[in-house]
């Protein structure tokens, strides 16, 4: 069965660019603060294995290259080097990569946008939306 809470991070150069945690379920406060310390640890603990498999493929989705207690950490590899990661119970490959895709497509138009600088924190409310609905469409 998969985890209930997934836990998306875009990784720039530095650090994390922009973070959401999609299907959290109303109640679950009393935990998740250790358990969101867990899912950001095998996150950030997967950068390492994320720069190892970037240099064996051309791909640019890197599929699952961590697994850690039933989670798995699925990557993207933009072509600046920025990092997508979402942290997972098992999904389906073609959702994830699909969901990776949309996303992508987000985040080149907002790069083009001349008011962002590139490589550092996204806060744009839009883009949080949009990438919320991208989300509940492919990992609902």
């Amino acid at each position: 069965m998969s985890s209930p809470v997934l836990l998306f991070v875009i990784v720039g150069k530095n650090e994390p660019l922009y973070e959401a945690e999609f299907n959290k379920l109303p109640g679950s406060a009393a935990t998740s603060d250790s358990v969101t310390r867990q899912n950001y640890f095998v996150l950030h603990s997967a950068l390492d294995l994320v720069d190892k498999a970037a240099w064996t493929t051309n791909n640019m989705y890197l599929k699952v290259v961590d697994k850690v207690n039933q989670q798995q950490v699925s990557t993207f590899l933009t072509a600046g080097n920025i990092k997508f990661m979402l942290l997972h119970g098992g999904r389906s490959e073609d959702s994830i990569k699909n969901f990776f895709t949309d996303v992508y497509e987000l985040y080149v138009k907002l790069s083009m946008n001349p008011f962002y600088q590139y490589d550092t924190p996204i806060t744009s409310k839009t883009f949080d939306n949009r990438v919320r609905a991208i989300a509940r469409r492919y990992l609902s």
